[in-house]
């Protein structure tokens, strides 16, 4: 809940600035417990520019019986879309598991 990355994973060939733009992306869904595609519009402001924030489309985050536990940023992707997809299929893979806890 506070940033700190927990597990990161990347693809050989995804080039190395896929790291910090996926943590940038989970960090601002965290913060702000909203998906990131709904701070698209908030990307080109003052708090858009905070260091460490990312508000583009790929971030989610994880909710268990009403808790905020953390969040997943995905980059890479051709779109921010498909990030969002990866991230969503992640949470989906794991939320019962998180939910008998």
């Amino acid at each position: 809940r506070d940033g700190t990355v927990q597990v990161t994973l990347r693809d050989t060939i995804a080039p190395p600035i896929t790291l910090p733009i996926s943590k940038g992306k989970a960090y601002a869904a965290v913060n702000f417990s909203v998906s990131t595609s709904e701070l698209a519009s908030r990307a080109d402001t003052p708090i858009g520019r905070v260091p460490g924030l990312v508000m583009s489309t790929g971030g989610i985050p994880i909710q268990v019986g009403g808790a905020l536990l953390g969040a997943v940023g995905v980059s890479g992707a051709p779109s921010g879309e498909t990030d969002a997809e990866c991230a969503q299929a992640g949470i989906d893979a794991v939320i019962d598991d998180l939910e008998m806890m």
